[in-house]
């Protein structure tokens, strides 16, 4: 199938490692050209050479925090600027993963986690998506694709189920506004998925509770219902087809990519 994405502007925040990272190479695959904006510099500008030589296409570096307006809209318009002039997909993919410290119960919690936990993922969002959101209503199209969590339908981590449901109505909120402006907004809840933290995540916990590191890893293989820990590049392609012109018909719901909850219905 032909995702018809030769040719649109992209741009990728949390680029430059796990789901952000697989985005970013599945998109430019497609012939997109893709900015990716992360906080670390160096990484950055490794991940957008590596990214670009894997993909044959083009892949820019923007560096800013998505907790500061003045950053974000800075990297936003020298985003625009090196694409060559606008955005037409937005994929918001910065934030920090769950599951690799253990979340703080309800009398260990204070203001300034829940802030920051807040500010990253559901305000940082926000930058972001207000800085674009003008180039795609004067261009009449556009997509974001908002990467939140399972999380969102799972107890167990307070703030983490706050963020990612808050993620969720920023989405559905948003996708209302814009799109009768052409602009379809969605958001992708992934499950425990592997990426390059994943062996470092695995010794952590297998040293934890004092077993064998394939113990951990059989436990993560078996924790959704096709029994396989998803991959951060299988994430991509469901992020990258709603990330196309194709996905028209999808616009403010919500996409689950973990391989199955078992037991759980959505409807």
């Amino acid at each position: 199938m032909d995702l018809e994405l030769k040719g649109k502007r992209a741009l990728v925040t949390g680029g430059s490692r796990g789901i952000g990272k697989a985005v970013a190479r599945a998109l430019a695959r497609e012939g997109a050209d893709v900015a990716i904006l992360a906080r670390d510099r160096e990484r950055l500008a490794a991940a957008a050479a590596e990214l670009s030589a894997a993909s044959g296409g083009r892949v820019v570096a923007v560096v800013a925090d998505t907790t500061d307006d003045a950053q974000v809209a800075r990297a936003v318009a020298e985003a625009s600027v090196l694409l060559g002039g606008g955005i037409d997909i937005l994929v918001n993919a910065a934030a920090e993963p769950g599951g690799y410290a253990a979340p703080p119960k309800l009398g260990e919690l204070d203001a300034a986690f829940f802030q920051r936990e807040m500010d990253i993922k559901v305000m940082g969002y926000i930058r972001v998506a207000r800085a674009v959101a003008p180039q795609m209503k004067a261009s009449g199209w556009g997509r974001i694709v908002n990467i939140s969590g399972l999380a969102s339908r799972q107890s167990g981590n307070i703030v983490g189920s706050m963020r990612n449901v808050a993620v969720a109505a920023l989405t559905k909120n948003l996708a209302d506004e814009l799109g009768p402006s052409g602009i379809n907004v969605t958001v992708v809840h992934p499950g425990l998925t592997r990426t390059e933290r994943t062996p470092a995540l695995v010794e952590a916990q297998a040293k934890a509770q004092g077993v064998a590191e394939d113990v951990i890893l059989r436990r993560m293989v078996e924790g959704n219902s096709i029994h396989h820990l998803v991959d951060a590049a299988e994430v991509a392609d469901v992020i990258v087809f709603l990330a196309s012109p194709k996905s028209v018909a999808i616009n403010g719901d919500a996409i689950a990519a973990g391989g199955g909850a078992p037991r759980a219905i959505h409807y």
